[in-house]
């Protein structure tokens, strides 16, 4: 009887020693590469959008990966993908050092490639385009948003990763690689890319005297990357200077990049008004403001495609919701989902969903995209062709200002 006794009370203190968080074992015994799969998993835990982790026990997660033997960082990074892989969240990943030193140039610099922005398609798991960028190999051969990267080099891409996707397209200037693509489902085609040094100066500018009347100053923007902002503010300050009374803002095969950027940028047209609402885990709703620094009250439209996404849908949303400005196009991408990016002990990073976003006017436009007030085709034009003639969404933008202009001009 004593000795049952004393089984129990053991028992009894073994749990309130165990739920003080005074007895951890596991952690006593975690090698350099199991340390690495917990603080993944932590990020994950603290941070990810999806408090239910796409339905499952994360701890039971976290366990069958620690449960594995581990003998290399290979080996660990396999682990991670597959633990990540549990999510059914392509934009939920990791990026071994190189390619975390690629992403981080990439919104600072150049990259070496043929130049796409790609996601994944949720339906079949192939690569979609999101949009080339602008004077890339891609954009030279004329892959279009929207488009499917079916292989690269042969290699089906329903098994791969948007990092290694995105790695296998990546390589020296000068070598080459086969992308096997599908335009409107229409029959494959295997397109040879020769890769370069890509530039990524997003802004691209001129000025347009339409009459005596009206001057546009058009702005083409490739890309939200850490000198966006600046460049168009002192792009509009400079236009303002020459006498531009009317503005195209051409986010056209723009497909996002730093969140900040876009917001800044919103501000730079925006006096008042809500820019975007972000809902993160719990649903808490925070919101970007204007700030009352708008460089100009000229009209404004703005041209939008199926390669406008994240960040792009963001800064037209907001124009739009504002009244500030029409959109002309067709109908936007429709990432309304927010990463963030993490820094691991290795070098290496983590990208992690952490919220969503809805437009001012309420509207979420995950998968959905961005209607335009006024929708227009566009026939596949050349890079030179763009704002001119034979840039039909870009008429419409002038016969749009034109109208603005002469409203604004009556007495």
């Amino acid at each position: 009887m004593g000795r049952k006794t004393f089984k129990i009370t053991v028992s009894v203190l073994l749990a309130v020693v165990i739920s003080l968080g005074l007895w951890q074992p596991t952690a006593l015994a975690l090698t350099d590469e199991d340390s690495l799969v917990a603080e993944v998993w932590r990020i994950v835990n603290r941070a990810y959008l999806d408090q239910t982790f796409n339905q499952q026990n994360w701890w039971f997660v976290r366990e069958h990966v620690l449960d594995q033997k581990l003998n290399s960082r290979a080996d660990t990074y396999d682990a991670i993908r597959e633990m990540l892989g549990s999510l059914n969240d392509p934009y939920t990943r990791l990026l071994p050092p190189e390619q975390y030193r690629s992403l981080q140039t990439s919104t600072s610099g150049e990259l070496t490639g043929v130049g796409l922005q790609i996601a994944k398609d949720e339906a079949d798991q192939y690569l979609q385009v999101i949009a080339p960028i602008a004077g890339s190999p891609a954009a030279a051969a004329h892959v279009q948003p929207r488009d499917r990267i079916l292989a690269i080099d042969g290699q089906s891409t329903q098994t791969l990763t948007l990092d290694e996707a995105a790695n296998a397209m990546r390589g020296p200037a000068g070598t080459e690689v086969v992308l096997t693509i599908s335009h409107n489902q229409q029959a494959p085609e295997a397109i040879t890319l020769t890769r370069e040094t890509v530039s990524l100066n997003p802004v691209v500018t001129s000025v347009d005297s339409i009459s005596d009347n009206l001057t546009i100053g058009y702005i083409r923007l490739s890309q939200f990357n850490a000198n966006a902002a600046r460049e168009i503010a002192a792009t509009v300050r400079s236009f303002e200077q020459q006498g531009v009374n009317a503005y195209v803002l051409d986010l056209r095969n723009n497909p996002g990049g730093l969140l900040n950027a876009g917001i800044e940028i919103a501000r730079q047209w925006l006096d008042t008004g809500t820019i975007v609402y972000t809902f993160d885990r719990r649903g808490m709703l925070d919101s970007f403001e204007a700030t009352g620094s708008a460089l100009t009250e000229a009209p404004l439209v703005v041209l939008v495609n199926e390669g406008t996404a994240s960040a792009s849908e963001i800064l037209a949303g907001a124009l739009q919701d504002n009244r500030r400005a029409q959109l002309v196009g067709n109908t936007t991408f429709g990432k309304g989902l927010i990463q963030s990016l993490f820094d691991l002990s290795d070098g290496s990073g983590l990208v992690v969903t952490v919220a969503k976003y809805k437009t001012p006017a309420n509207h979420d436009i995950n998968r959905l995209g961005i209607r335009p007030d006024q929708t227009v085709p566009l026939a596949a034009i050349s890079r030179e062709q763009i704002a001119t003639d034979d840039d039909t969404q870009y008429q419409a933008a002038i016969e749009l200002l034109s109208q603005s202009t002469v409203m604004a001009s009556a007495p």
